[in-house]
């Protein structure tokens, strides 16, 4: 294929030969036109392709254009060929930032991108959540003016990105931890990247709570026993104060060993995560256990009742089951006064689940402490958390229990008219 600029010169030479044929068979006057028409139809030609092209290049459709004949064809050929490397190369560029968009979007942590002067050029919906942005209102603005904490503009004004920034109370509902942090890149840009921490905020509470709340439950009896030893040892009592102060000194004794004994036994629960094992489960023996125990701590003081109505079996662990239904029935025994009345109940409803619930005729719950009976040492009512003789730990351990187990603890207490406390078990833990 001949180059334009080849093509050109054999025009020119064309309209040359034509010119001088003219010019020796009919003379000056038709040569010089006759040169100049041969001339001016690829001028003619060439206007009608630029027109053209003019018209694709406006409609962006170069790359479908036809293509003409003549010398016209190697540059409409070239630069369809230009335009469609360019789209697919812009095509490319596009796909690969969305897929960087998509990650970001995708990512748990929220993300801002700030200019050279603090406005906001982009942020996924994670910080949008976080602080209550709209990206599209908000393009352009400085985060400063829409992040007004005094904190967040001290910590953006100083410069000093060594360090993250906790931001407390954020969120719609001020219920939000966030750990902020700013990181250099380009020129004077600054990536914000935001973790959301409230989870590790609150595990760190509960850490330093529980520490607290083990140091104080363990403090009380060994005070107790250290006094009375000092009682024992400074003072001439006779064998009755002896065997009453022995006898005070065992109670305290065995309160620190319960306590030791349920730490123990959350510990062992909280670190194994797998499911329980199905293991057959006899419900009348675990009935029967769970009726001796009760008895002997009642002492008679309150009405027991323990119900089977299905003959199905439970699969699981029995030593968990066991300690679980067991932490719900004395838990009831302790917190029901004298003469009143505890039922313990095993059934299937008709979804095939296993239920098990104990029913008591105590105080009751009030509705705002509900949802935080399975913390580990939470007492609805602290004056009288002695008395009852438990370990604060009875709920948090059937807690796990349950979740070991697939299993649901639902809990329906109204203040004055009890409490029932149900351990839900699926369908497939029911052997009938």
């Amino acid at each position: 294929m001949l180059s334009v600029l080849t093509r050109f010169t054999l025009l020119i030479c064309l309209a040359f030969v034509a010119a001088y044929i003219a010019l020796a068979n009919w003379g000056p006057d038709i040569a010089i036109p006759a040169g100049l028409v041969v001339l001016a139809i690829p001028l003619v030609y060439s206007y009608i392709n630029l027109a053209r092209l003019r018209k694709y290049v406006i409609q962006d459709s170069v790359e479908n254009m036809p293509l003409p004949s003549g010398f016209w064809e190697e540059v409409f050929f070239r630069l369809q060929r230009l335009v469609r490397n360019l789209k697919q190369e812009i095509r490319t560029v596009e796909k690969q930032h969305d897929r960087f968009i998509e990650a970001f979007q995708a990512s748990p942590n929220g993300i801002l991108m700030l200019d050279d002067q603090d406005q906001i050029e982009w942020c996924n919906s994670i910080a949008e959540r976080f602080f209550g942005l709209n990206f599209k209102r908000d393009v352009l603005q400085r985060i400063n003016f829409l992040i007004r904490r005094p904190e967040f503009i001290q910590y953006l004004a100083k410069r000093q990105f060594e360090d993250p920034l906790l931001l407390e109370r954020m969120g719609a509902d001020a219920n939000l931890s966030l750990m902020l942090q700013a990181f250099p890149f380009g020129q004077n840009r600054h990536l914000l990247l935001v973790q959301d921490v409230t989870d590790l905020q609150k595990a760190d509470a509960m850490r330093r709570d529980f520490v607290a709340n083990v140091s104080h439950e363990m403090r009380t009896p060994i005070t107790v026993l250290m006094g009375f030893l000092e009682t024992i040892h400074t003072l001439d009592l006779d064998k009755a104060q002896q065997d009453q102060y022995f006898e005070m000194m065992m109670s305290q004794a065995q309160r620190m060993k319960s306590l030791v004994e349920d730490l123990l036994t959350l510990a062992n629960l909280e670190a194994n995560t797998l499911p329980a094992p199905m293991q057959s489960v006899q419900i009348p023996t675990l009935m029967a256990l769970l009726k001796n125990d009760a008895e002997a701590l009642s002492q008679g003081r309150h009405a027991l009742n323990f119900e089977t109505s299905s003959p199905c079996d439970l699969m699981g662990e029995e030593r968990e089951i066991l300690s679980a239904f067991s932490n719900l029935v004395s838990n009831a025994i302790r917190y029901t006064p004298d003469v009143g009345a505890v039922t313990a109940r095993w059934s299937v409803n008709a979804q095939g689940q296993g239920e098990f619930s104990v029913t008591d005729t105590g105080p009751g719950i009030a509705s705002e402490h509900l949802s935080r009976l399975t913390e580990r040492f939470y007492r609805v009512d602290r004056s009288r958390s002695r008395d009852t003789g438990g370990t604060g730990l009875g709920l948090a351990i059937v807690k796990h229990i349950a979740n070991r187990h697939q299993a649901q603890l639902i809990i329906d207490s109204m203040p004055g008219k009890g409490s029932t406390f149900t351990l839900r078990f699926p369908k497939d833990r029911v052997a009938c």
